[in-house]
């Protein structure tokens, strides 16, 4: 990892990847993954994270990992965030808010989302626009949704102009 980047722990959603990738391949190409293993299409559990991971800060994220039993959502509406970014809620969203609460007890200096939003998991999927609603952005997502998922796995990404990838990761349970 080098200085120009951040990281961020996440589950990934590969039931949307075609989408999100192709919503990333439009407006940020240059950050668009060369990585196979890397899924744009993510819940984050807690970013910003560690900008440089020690073995050992690694090792705790494993303890988390393995501590969280895996479990089933669901993703069946897009909604819109206050700052317009639009998204698909879990279903149930509890499991999610209760790992990245166990992420921050483990790293108390990495508040979610640098203190400055709740802790509301979700898949980005959109940006409101003139052109781009929640309704259009449900038409384009068709038969993706609903989707039914699983958590089993946390991964740390690397988000970096021309090098996002997977940096390390767990399965859960």
């Amino acid at each position: 990892m080098t200085s120009g980047g951040h990281s961020v722990l996440v589950v990934p959603v590969p039931e949307l990847e075609p989408f999100v990738r192709g919503r990333w391949v439009h407006y940020l190409p240059s950050w668009l993954s060369h990585d196979p293993t890397f899924t744009h299409a993510h819940i984050t559990a807690l970013a910003p994270y560690l900008p440089r991971p020690t073995a050992a800060d690694l090792a705790r994220v494993a303890g988390v990992a393995a501590a969280t039993t895996p479990f089933d959502y669901v993703l069946r509406e897009v909604a819109e965030l206050p700052d317009g970014f639009l998204h698909a809620p879990p279903e149930p969203v509890e499991p999610f808010v209760a790992l990245t609460h166990a992420l921050w007890e483990a790293f108390p200096q990495c508040p979610p989302y640098a203190g400055e939003y709740d802790v509301a998991p979700h898949v980005t999927l959109d940006q409101r626009s003139d052109l781009v609603s929640a309704r259009s952005t449900r038409a384009l997502l068709g038969d993706l949704l609903p989707a039914r998922c699983r958590a089993d796995r946390l991964e740390l990404h690397w988000y970096e102009e021309g090098n996002c990838h997977v940096v390390v990761d767990w399965k859960l349970g």
